[in-house]
């Protein structure tokens, strides 16, 4: 058998293969010095401002609930059967005839004339004129003016 040993390869470097994996993936760089870490920055929105429900929206959103839960009624300030008219709903939400009272007052007869009219002079007399729909559009439009107007 006649076998050949020699190939006639050229010889290579032990230390090509190295030397090619540093050039695609080099070494990394010394690190910068660090810095001292910066105190943490907390936006000033991060927490959404706390709105307090004023007086006068209280007294309204707590007198449309009093109509909800008990009835609306009209042509008498106290039903026998527990319902109100729109100023006996005020009356039981306001507890007393204060400020919030007065105010939410001449706030609902305020939109009353809006939506029906100048000729409204007095909360029950609007009341006792109208549908429970319209009694009750004026109401909600009223709790939003409240709302909006921050009383």
């Amino acid at each position: 058998m006649n076998t050949r040993t020699e190939t006639g390869f050229t010889p290579i470097d032990p230390d090509l293969y190295a030397r090619a994996f540093q050039f695609l993936d080099p070494a990394p760089e010394p690190a910068a010095p660090a810095l001292p870490a910066a105190p943490a920055q907390v936006p000033l929105t991060a927490v959404p401002p706390v709105r307090l429900t004023g007086p006068v929206e209280k007294t309204l959103t707590d007198a449309l609930a009093f109509l909800d839960t008990h009835g609306w009624a009209r042509g008498t300030l106290i039903h026998p059967e527990g319902a109100r008219c729109s100023i006996g709903a005020l009356r039981a939400a306001a507890g007393a005839r204060n400020s919030a009272y007065c105010d939410a007052g001449n706030l609902l007869l305020d939109e009353a004339r809006r939506q029906h009219g100048t000729k409204w002079q007095s909360i029950p007399s609007w009341n006792d004129s109208h549908t429970g729909a319209q009694v009750r559009s004026v109401w909600e439009t009223a709790i939003r003016r409240a709302h909006h107007l921050n009383i």
